[in-house]
């Protein structure tokens, strides 16, 4: 249930073409509804304008297929992140249609086609082993209908090959940046462009990385304006907040 829909509801009942108990029938699992192992939070697209995203990572199987089976009867369109191959295999057993992308360890389910109408996003990656986290954040924003370029493999050690990059990242509205080891590219990146950049770090790193800590810091203390940081390995909330950023000063739908 979306702002849309709920708007289209309350004017059919509103001129009668349809009655009380049936609008009563399709809202009555709002704001949540308990399935045991979670309460689904079915209010979520109306307050945020997209269904609850399920964690799969801590889940077992068979709960994120009851999470994804419960959001697949009321939404056109659910995403699953963290989803093991295991995981994917089960749901797709009852749920067919969903499609699995194991590059960003995502699986989703979209009835209606994806089509971008907000703000291009450019998804930036240090290197190759920065992809799983940079795939996660491409594939959410585009589920959210934002156009999406993919820059991979222009970390500081070769710094050279972002360079021939720079009019693309002038048509990207944000610009989300992973990076692992030092972490150093999301500073060097908006020492280049006014563009907003949302830092990510990795945990790909030797051991001194710390799982992603050291590039952490890095992103936090770089001496280049206009970089916000999310959590380590966290292209989804990445993603999230760029898209917010596209919507902003946008009529809601």
């Amino acid at each position: 249930m979306d702002r849309s829909s709920l708007k289209k509801l309350l004017t059919d009942v509103r001129d009668g073409r349809t009655s009380v108990e049936e609008a009563f029938a399709k809202i009555r699992h709002l704001p949540y509804e308990d399935i045991g192992a979670a309460k689904i939070d079915h209010h979520r697209a109306l307050r945020r304008g997209f269904p609850e995203v399920i964690f799969c990572q801590g889940k077992t199987p068979e709960q994120a297929l009851a999470a994804f089976r419960e959001l697949a009867g009321h939404n056109g369109r659910v995403l699953a992140t963290r989803v093991s191959p295991e995981t994917a295999s089960l749901i797709k057993t009852e749920l067919p249609e969903a499609q699995y992308r194991p590059e960003a360890r995502i699986l989703f389910l979209s009835r209606t086609e994806i089509k971008p109408r907000w703000g291009r996003i450019a998804v930036l990656s240090a290197g190759t082993s920065d992809l799983p986290v940079a795939e996660e954040a491409a594939l959410t924003a585009e589920l959210l209908e934002n156009e999406v370029s993919r820059i991979y493999d222009v970390g500081v050690a070769g710094i050279h090959r972002l360079f021939s990059h720079l009019e693309e990242l002038e048509r990207a509205r944000v610009l989300i940046v992973v990076a692992g080891m030092e972490g150093a590219l999301p500073g060097v990146v908006a020492g280049l462009t006014d563009r907003p950049v949302i830092a990510v770090p990795t945990s790909t790193g030797y051991g001194a990385s710390f799982g992603g800590l050291s590039a952490l810091l890095t992103m936090l203390n770089t001496c280049s304006p206009g970089v916000g940081v999310v959590n380590i390995d966290n292209g989804f909330g990445a993603a999230v907040l760029a898209h917010l950023i596209t919507r902003s000063g946008d009529e809601k739908p």
